[in-house]
């Protein structure tokens, strides 16, 4: 196609991949909404779960974790629990965008645009 222009195919070329991978970031951007990830503290008492975008989802909490005197500790596993969810969120979505960049030549941990 542009046989005699020398380097300008290659560019076509790269531009094409470029648009590919916009193209793919989107859908996994858009499936990265639909994961569920569930992060759990206090040995499974309380889970949170979220998507692999990190948006907190639903919260479990064990109704035999209710005391007024612990009060704090309840507090504290549910923070861990959410903390724990992001985390593997932030995993997952790290994991989908190596898979995606794997093949197209790119350095590992390079890091594109959410």
């Amino acid at each position: 196609m542009l046989k005699g222009l020398g380097g300008l195919g290659d560019m076509a070329k790269m531009m094409k991949s470029a648009q590919e991978l916009q193209g793919k970031v989107v859908q996994m951007q858009e499936d990265l909404q639909n994961m569920l990830v569930t992060g759990e503290s206090g040995g499974g008492l309380v889970k949170a779960t979220a998507t692999a975008k990190g948006d907190l989802k639903g919260l479990d909490i064990d109704p035999s974790i209710f005391s007024a005197d612990d009060k704090e500790v309840v507090e504290d596993l549910i923070l861990a629990a959410i903390k724990d969810a992001q985390a593997k969120a932030a995993d997952r979505a790290q994991s989908e965008m190596a898979k995606l960049t794997e093949g197209m030549g790119l350095p590992p941990g390079v890091k594109l645009p959410f």
